[in-house]
């Protein structure tokens, strides 16, 4: 199936799942996290707040992802992935980036999904150029679409300047 990008509020995407940028507490927070967890409400914590901690304060690692119902989205599940931070790019950065697109698209098929968006993983306050995040995001998810799959995925950007970065990364 082919990726698309567009311009629009990822909470309000009727998928199987949605993406959530998430940090590595899952408590919320700022940006699309913040959003998502609005959007679903107090539930949504609720339910991060039960997911065990691999480490203090830490219930997915970066480039781990977990999932949880999508609560009051109209989302089923929303699968949250915590992005590497930019440290200049010497620092494994693009290949943590692209484990939170694998992961999170081993646990869409694990539950059954077929529709998914992803946000502009640490693009945001993270600070990973978003020309470079675009490559390896498509790069991955072109990996892991295989001819087989009936997966849709689209690439959801809060703003046309961040849909025109994605597209550029999808041109051949």
């Amino acid at each position: 199936m082919p990726i698309k990008v567009i311009t629009a509020d990822i909470t309000g995407l009727h998928l199987d799942a949605i993406v959530n940028a998430a940090n590595p507490g899952l408590l919320g927070g700022g940006g699309v996290d913040g959003a998502i967890h609005r959007a679903a409400g107090p539930a949504l914590l609720q339910a991060c707040h039960a997911l065990p901690e691999c480490a203090p304060g830490v219930r997915c690692p970066t480039g781990e992802a977990r999932i949880t119902l999508g609560f009051a989205l109209p989302a089923r599940h929303v699968i949250h992935t915590v992005g590497p931070i930019w440290h200049g790019g010497d620092h494994g950065e693009a290949l943590l980036l692209k484990h939170c697109y694998r992961n999170t698209m081993r646990l869409l098929r694990e539950h059954g999904g077929h529709t998914i968006a992803f946000p502009a993983i640490s693009c945001g306050v993270y600070g990973y150029p978003a020309a470079l995040a675009a490559a390896v995001a498509v790069a991955t998810l072109r990996d892991e679409l295989v001819a087989t799959d009936d997966i849709d995925v689209t690439l959801c950007c809060f703003s046309e300047g961040m849909q025109t970065v994605f597209q550029r990364a999808l041109a051949p």
